[in-house]
């Protein structure tokens, strides 16, 4: 996720991972190169693009130095995030790039306001994720158009085997479910964009890879942190789904892996893009 965009509801979405350093470590880590390559020949200048979920800003920010004459404008539930968005890539004092608290569901923009609007690691985390894709077609002039991009956490695959990284897969799937969202949502977003009225679709998939020492301690790092410390282990604990000595577990079993000079992880993305 790049971050989360939550919803007007009856009960809110909960976001699964919540907005702690370790969190955001990996979110900052994203450019457009690694987690938008497949918009990017489609960037036209003078686009005025819509971001998503933006979270701290590291892709948005990106997006906005590749349009030339255009404006990027990247929003995000969090007020917390924005500000760290804000801070971080308003140095220049750039007018093409803004930051706002937003809702995908309620997006504050008229019709045919953009075009294209981008969301990346967002839909997964949405009870409904068509309502939210509906919006973006609201907002979208015609023609415009919509690039999505989601892991799917079910395709993920790591060596060497690990019974405490599956413990981890079994305790993300059933708390995700919880939350109403659904993990595996890189194999959906396609039937997702058809159902919000999107039309020619192109579908495609990339994968980020974790292999060398620096990946490992990297990524391995980062998890064993999630596993002990964000919202992923608050909700955890909260609903029983592991004790703290197992979390602890599944932590060592990160730190392991990373360890292993032959450990490899592959991160799964299903990607769309699609016209109003």
């Amino acid at each position: 996720m790049s971050g989360y965009v939550g919803a007007m509801v009856k009960e809110p979405d909960r976001y699964t991972h919540g907005h702690h350093e370790s969190v955001l470590r990996s979110h900052q880590w994203r450019t457009a190169d690694n987690s938008a390559a497949f918009l990017l020949p489609l960037l036209e200048p003078g686009a005025h693009l819509l971001d998503v979920g933006c979270g701290p800003g590291s892709i948005t920010a990106d997006l906005a130095s590749l349009i030339d004459d255009g404006s990027v404008v990247g929003i995000d539930r969090s007020a917390t995030v924005i500000e760290i968005a804000r801070r971080e890539h308003h140095a220049t004092g750039s007018t093409a790039l803004t930051f706002e608290v937003g809702d995908v569901y309620a997006l504050e923009y008229d019709d045919v306001r953009f075009d294209a609007v981008f969301a990346h690691q967002v839909l997964q985390h949405l009870s409904d994720p068509v309502a939210a894709l509906r919006e973006m077609h609201r907002v979208l002039r015609p023609g415009g158009l919509v690039a999505v991009r989601d892991a799917d956490f079910g395709a993920f695959v790591w060596s060497p085997p690990d019974l405490g990284l599956d413990r981890w897969m079994s305790i993300y799937q059933r708390l995700t479910a919880n939350n109403r969202a659904d993990a595996n949502a890189g194999r959906h977003l396609h039937t997702w964009v058809r159902a919000a009225g999107f039309r020619d679709l192109h579908v495609s998939s990339s994968t980020w890879t974790f292999q060398s020492a620096p990946e490992r301690q990297w990524w391995g790092g980062l998890w064993a942190d999630r596993v002990r410390e964000s919202e992923f282990a608050h909700q955890a604990l909260e609903l029983g789904l592991a004790d703290r000595a197992q979390l602890q577990s599944v932590a060592e079993s990160f730190l392991s892996w990373a360890d292993d000079d032959e450990g490899i992880f592959i991160v799964v993305h299903g990607e769309v893009l699609a016209r109003r």
